[in-house]
């Protein structure tokens, strides 16, 4: 993977590393829910589910949307091309066909040893 492709998977995992931020994740993954909603699941404060839901916002990984009718209420849902993203970066990453055999270059058993050895190092 290029440095730049694992540094956003890296920046990505932060974000979804926190316990409460996963909490929060999983429901959404069932669809669209508001504060009040995941307050109730969750037993969290509301001010700690708002900063939670910022950082999930701000990463891209959740929409915001403001109810048409009364604008205080905030519905939240997984933003699908970032979770396809995640998913496409993630099963890249982890893939068992990326795993090549190889004999390491250092140590007695290197190649740079056996060169030693023969006299060519």
């Amino acid at each position: 993977m290029a440095k730049q492709a694992v540094q956003d998977l890296a920046n990505t995992l932060k974000v979804l590393d926190d316990p409460s931020r996963l909490a929060i994740f999983d429901p959404l993954m069932r669809g669209v829910q508001c504060n009040c909603e995941l307050g109730a699941s969750l037993q969290m404060p509301m001010n700690l589910i708002s900063h939670h839901l910022r950082v999930l916002r701000d990463a891209g990984l959740i929409n915001a949307r403001r109810d048409s009718t009364d604008a205080r209420w905030v519905y939240y849902s997984i933003t699908p091309r970032a979770l396809n993203q995640l998913r496409e970066r993630l099963g890249s990453f982890l893939d068992p066909q990326r795993i090549q055999p190889r004999q390491p270059s250092c140590g007695p058993r290197g190649v740079s040893a056996k060169m030693r050895i023969m006299g060519r190092g």
